[in-house]
């Protein structure tokens, strides 16, 4: 593990200790930590999106807020939801935060993941999958957006309007964004899709199978092939990796009762399949080092993200993000975000 950050879901809604009771209130004291994450040299700031649902949904907006605000701190999502989105219009956006962010995207994206509206694309004018998940059109709208922020063509000029034939590309134009862009990968087998396609990939606390082993020797594996896929497609470069886990250091009587002690992975039914999901860490921070360190994927991969509770508010999520700073990213590799840019590790 080189660097590290928070993946917030942004959820919202009124409950006990509820400190994100509106939409306006997540997206504000998401501003703000981010702020104070960048102080404390925290490497990156990921959003979950959602439609449908009290909780973000129009990452653009915010994430230029966040990077307008900022210096060093990475900005994405963890992941964008493919089969809502408009391809070209999304290479548009994307460069325009890249420019702004000046280079400091992590812009997470996939088929999605199980959500409240049955076929809610669908309601967004995106119809003929022939997937019941809409996998289908998620990965063909994902490489039309590759060619478009590459600067490939992609419709005809009018003679008329610029005195010549040919395909115009998508601007403003970022070079070298695709180093930038990350796949969600929620198998080994999306995994090596993600390597051949020449994208980082971003893996969560959740693998749709079950192979009978733990959860991080699951996910260890995963990484592994998609740095296989990644060479075997002759891409050049470090290719990044990403593993999300819910990590709470126990620093006080009020995160005991919130967290306790780690859990255990657990294996279940998600969208049809059998899936496992990784345990949540609560520990004393010298624990938690050692438990880290002995989760493989953890280890294989350059950046850790932290899953945060972000409806107990900015100064509490601050207390675990500055614990986790402070007592066990450093025993872990970590690097403030001070030192320069994460960068993948080199594939041997």
């Amino acid at each position: 593990m080189k660097g590290f950050g928070f993946l917030s879901f942004g959820h919202y809604g009124p409950g006990r200790g509820s400190q994100t009771v509106t939409a306006k209130d997540s997206l504000q004291q998401a501003i703000e930590l981010s702020v104070e994450a960048d102080r404390i040299g925290v490497n990156g700031a990921y959003f979950r999106v959602h439609h449908f649902a009290t909780q973000q949904s129009a990452p653009f907006p915010l994430l230029s807020a966040i990077a307008a605000r900022t210096k060093h701190i990475e900005v994405g999502t963890g992941v964008i939801d493919l089969r809502y989105e408009n391809p070209l219009y999304l290479a548009e956006e994307t460069a325009s935060l890249d420019l702004i962010s000046d280079g400091r995207l992590a812009l997470g994206m996939s088929r999605g993941s199980p959500e409240t509206a049955l076929r809610g694309y669908e309601s967004f004018g995106y119809t003929g999958s022939e997937d019941p998940r809409g996998g289908d059109i998620a990965r063909q709208k994902f490489e039309l957006f590759l060619r478009a922020i590459d600067g490939e063509g992609v419709a005809p000029a009018d003679p008329r309007m610029t005195g010549q034939n040919g395909l115009l590309r998508v601007e403003p134009h970022a070079p070298g964004l695709r180093q930038r862009i990350w796949w969600g990968s929620g198998s080994r087998d999306t995994a090596e899709w993600a390597g051949t396609m020449g994208v980082n990939m971003m893996s969560s606390t959740l693998l749709t199978e079950d192979a009978g082993v733990p959860f991080h020797e699951l996910q260890a594996e995963q990484i592994q092939r998609y740095r296989v896929a990644w060479t075997a497609a002759g891409h050049a470069g470090t290719p990044r990796v990403s593993v999300s886990r819910s990590v709470f250091p126990i620093m006080n009587d009020l995160d005991r009762r919130y967290f306790g002690r780690s859990d255990a992975d657990q294996v279940g039914m998600i969208d049809g399949f059998r899936s496992t999901f990784g345990k949540t860490y609560a520990g004393e921070p010298d624990q938690l080092v050692q438990e880290l360190r002995n989760d493989s994927a953890v280890m294989s991969a350059d950046t850790l993200m932290l899953t945060i509770p972000t409806q107990l508010g900015v100064e509490y999520n601050m207390h675990v993000l500055s614990a986790f700073a402070e007592h066990v990213a450093p025993e872990l590799g970590w690097q403030p975000n001070t030192a320069g840019r994460v960068e993948g590790y080199p594939i041997a």
